[in-house]
């Protein structure tokens, strides 16, 4: 006994723990649904980042090179330009007082013959003067009254003196233009020193400098030792103003470097410094502008990545659904596998017990049987008094007797599946036939009963005692769900060629979702105090048993319904065709 109670107690726990799991199952499928796209997010964008992330760094490193590269070869050739430029002055200078004596070039016809060919050869030039060993100027051609006046005091002449060769820095010349001037040293024939220096306008700087190719917006001028401007710069002064920003000292050559200027714009500086004199020639370039190819580059990449990401999330999460379904359907199956085999072992250990309760009661049925066949055969013989009393009295014995045979004899049919007698049957018929065992009482309760039968549905093969049991037993629970004055409706129809229907409808209370789950299972009932819960469980292995298969819908307060559908012929003869 305590080993039966165990049983149907671990029974029962199982039961309770897989309803619990039922109602779980939403949220566990949204958590495994949540942590395989994170999961696959994770592995699919995490690497596309890195990669993305990788060559945006390339790509800008190349793209930075590349367009660097030309402006950087731009500003060391136009450098290379300029200190040529410079050279060829200082060379014709040089050449002047190379060929000439002190005492010819100090005439003045001589010097303006020479001015005029230097300025139509090489253009640029402003004036030609002859300076003496005491600083005077003692010869002189151009538009300034210069003649006679002495530069001993200052310091382009003591350089040229001592260095024999002087470039100054570009100044403002009488009529407020920009000028550099140009000094060379040389000996008169009794050993003093004299100096040949001219002066010529910046115009030619621009003229360097506007060659070089640049686009508009590129600012290109040229700067001294001390950062004073030598040229005109569109972003940052005129002539001799002072550059905002330090070029830092260094080796010559070209340099690049990215800052921001004082007005907060990033800027790309590129300067040359120049090898034999104190100039630096410097380029300024908006970064925004050298690096637009990789912006517009880097605005397709991010448009792609977006997308990218886009088209990835929705591949995971479209997969992850579908997958997460599959597997949600693969656990709703196995529980509903589960279920099934769990309620044929409940139907096989029902069988072992009602076939043990038949063999039980039929001895003793064997018994009351024998004896009352005897005691009547005894009173049939005997001339007693209450003869007829008697006889009624051993008559209902016997036809109880007979009652209880018969339960028994289903019992065992349901548990030894004994064999079927198939016949041609009229399932309109046999529903008839079967309401009759309660037509007193539907009569009594005023019970509306309504037929919606097919007349020409075709016969059957199938057991007439099963099948109107299995009718009693519904029909037995719609007039329990209805009241009185209620309705039932009964109805039949061919649902194919190889299958007829039937349904029990009634306008009863109804049930549950809960109730029609557990409806079929063996000894569940709503019927507290006096329900069994073998009906319905009968009921359904034997449409089982019949090759069918039986349906309930219901609703709290609308009623129920059963449909059954029966195989026109047998399964074995089904199988066989």
């Amino acid at each position: 006994m305590a080993d039966k109670m165990k049983k149907w107690w671990d029974l029962c726990r199982q039961m309770f723990e897989r309803d619990e799991e039922k109602k779980e199952m939403p949220r566990r499928y949204r958590r495994l649904r949540r942590n395989i796209i994170f999961l696959m997010l994770a592995v699919t964008l995490i690497p596309l980042a890195v990669m993305a992330a990788t060559n945006a760094m390339q790509y800008q490193k190349n793209i930075k090179s590349e367009r660097i590269k030309p402006i950087r070869a731009i500003a060391g050739k136009a450098a290379h330009s300029f200190e040529l430029f410079l050279e060829e002055r200082l060379s014709a200078i040089h050449f002047i007082s190379s060929s000439y004596s002190y005492e010819i070039l100090s005439g003045q016809a001589t010097l303006h013959r020479i001015f005029r060919i230097l300025r139509e050869e090489y253009g640029g030039y402003v004036d030609l003067g002859i300076v003496n060993n005491d600083g005077t100027k003692v010869a002189y051609t151009g538009p300034y009254d210069l003649l006679n006046k002495n530069y001993s005091n200052q310091q382009w002449f003591n350089e040229a003196r001592v260095r024999g060769v002087y470039i100054s820095d570009v100044f403002m010349g009488y009529r407020d233009l920009p000028h550099i001037a140009m000094a060379v040293q040389n000996l008169n024939d009794q050993g003093e020193s004299w100096i040949l220096r001219a002066t010529m306008d910046t115009k030619k700087f621009e003229d360097l400098i506007s060659p070089m190719g640049m686009d508009p917006i590129t600012d290109a001028f040229i700067v001294n030792s001390k950062g004073v401007l030598q040229s005109d710069s569109r972003n940052y002064g005129k002539v001799l103003d002072q550059f905002p920003m330090k070029i830092p000292s260094g080796n010559s050559g070209t340099h690049v470097r990215e800052l921001t200027d004082p007005d907060g714009r990033e800027i790309v500086m590129v300067y040359s410094r120049l090898i034999k004199y104190d100039f630096t020639l410097v380029m300024i370039l908006p970064q925004a502008n050298i690096f637009q190819p990789w912006h517009t580059l880097k605005q397709e990449m991010s448009y792609m990545f977006v997308a990218s990401v886009i088209a990835i999330f929705l591949v995971i999460f479209g997969s992850t659904h579908l997958l997460v379904k599959r597997i949600r359907e693969a656990d709703e199956k196995r529980v509903i596998a589960f279920r099934e085999l769990e309620y044929t072992q409940k139907l096989s250990s029902i069988g072992r017990l009602a076939a043990g309760v038949a063999h039980e009661i039929n001895n003793p049925l064997a018994i009351i049987n024998e004896k009352a066949g005897l005691l009547k055969d005894l009173v049939d013989h005997d001339r007693h008094h209450d003869k007829e009393k008697l006889m009624r009295g051993v008559s209902q014995i016997l036809q109880s007797v007979d009652r209880c045979r018969n339960i028994t004899h289903r019992l065992l049919g349901f548990a030894r599946r004994i064999g079927v007698q198939y016949e041609m049957l009229d399932v309109n018929e046999v529903l008839r036939d079967t309401l009759g065992f309660l037509e007193k009482e539907a009569h009594h309760r005023n019970l509306n009963i309504e037929f919606k039968f097919d007349e020409q549905i075709p016969k059957i093969s199938s057991d007439r005692g099963q099948l109107q049991q299995v009718i009693l037993n519904i029909l037995t629970n719609a007039f329990a769900a209805v009241e009185d004055g209620g309705q039932i409706v009964l109805s039949t129809w061919e649902k194919d060629d190889q299958t007829v229907a039937l349904a029990i409808r009634d306008n009863g209370h109804g049930m549950t979702e809960e109730t029609m789950r557990q409806i079929f299972e063996p000894f569940f009932t709503t019927k507290k105090g006096y329900g069994t819960g073998l009906g319905l469980s009968i009921t359904y292995g034997i449409i089982k048993k019949l090759g069918g298969e039986i349906k309930v819908d219901s609703k709290i307060d609308q009623g129920t319904t059963f449909t059954i559908f029966l195989p026109k012929t047998p399964p074995g003869e089904m199988e066989n065709e």
